[in-house]
């Protein structure tokens, strides 16, 4: 089943039909134990609106009211190479390789609500940048007692000038408006979502594809139950999390984004997000 958030109203989309649930509220909506079989039995209570086709009138907003977006690094081994390559000027190389081999995962802090956009929002490049890609990303949505109950996408904006020049800029690279996007909706299943699961990126520029990309979630190194014990070590989250499991496509060291281009990541079974460059 699948959970959008509307300008309108909270859309549960189950066996291809459409429901309004009683409970409008977001963040305690989503936030719940066992969250496919709760929605399940309070279906019959829910309204039906009519087939999944009444989402294309629908204003579809990012899956996201109170959560902080959290994010994960290195877990793929493209995007090991990847960071190898932006900081080999800087010395900082070797940081990136000792934490892909490492216990403890590489953990930061993303974005809030107000600065992440939804579908069809435009996302933004930092001006003081001259290297910026889009960093398609398996999503996870996980409740306040730590358990993963739903995936969205996400795209984790990325200033690889700004952190290649000293990895402690990291967080001037990642965070700034409109550098997350998430959407289209929230996956809920009954078991882990399957490890051969596919993501897969296009980016568009005047209507000719300029980089494309697939890749298996079951490729990542880490495990989403390890990210999340890391993750919630000393923290807590009480209308959950949203965590951001990293990338294993990054196009080629020649490419940089451009205000216009439109980028299209889907994963199977959640979707397609698709954001445009702004100016």
């Amino acid at each position: 089943m699948k959970i959008y958030n509307t300008s309108d109203h909270i859309i549960v989309e189950y066996e291809n039909q459409c429901y309004i649930p009683v409970n409008q509220d977001w963040d305690s909506f989503i936030n719940h134990t066992n969250l496919f079989n709760r929605i399940l039995q309070e279906l019959p209570s829910y309204q039906l609106i009519g087939d999944d086709t009444v989402l294309n009138s629908k204003h579809i907003l990012a899956p996201i009211a109170n959560q902080e977006i959290w994010a994960s690094g290195v877990t793929y081994m493209r995007s090991k190479h990847a960071r190898m390559e932006e900081s080999q000027e800087s010395g900082g190389a070797t940081f990136y390789d000792k934490v892909y081999d490492a216990d403890r995962p590489e953990l930061f802090f993303k974005s809030t609500p107000s600065r992440t956009v939804g579908p069809g929002q435009k996302v933004k490049i930092r001006k003081d940048s001259t290297w910026d890609v889009p960093e398609p990303e398996l999503t996870l949505f996980i409740n306040s007692e730590a358990e993963i109950v739903g995936y969205t996408i996400g795209n984790d904006m990325s200033s690889r000038s700004i952190e290649g020049e000293n990895p402690l800029y990291l967080p001037q690279a990642k965070m700034y408006d409109a550098a997350a996007a998430l959407g289209p909706c929230i996956l809920v299943l009954e078991d882990p979502i399957h490890p051969e699961t596919l993501i897969s990126i296009q980016i568009s520029r005047e209507n000719s594809v300029v980089f494309e990309g697939t890749i298996a979630i079951n490729q990542m190194k880490r495990k989403h139950p390890e990210l999340v014990e890391y993750l919630f070590r000393e923290q807590t989250f009480p209308k959950g999390v949203f965590l951001m499991t990293g990338t294993g496509i990054v196009p080629g060291n020649d490419f940089t984004l451009q205000a216009g281009d439109l980028i299209s990541i889907t994963i199977e079974g959640i979707g397609t997000l698709t954001n445009e460059v702004a100016p």
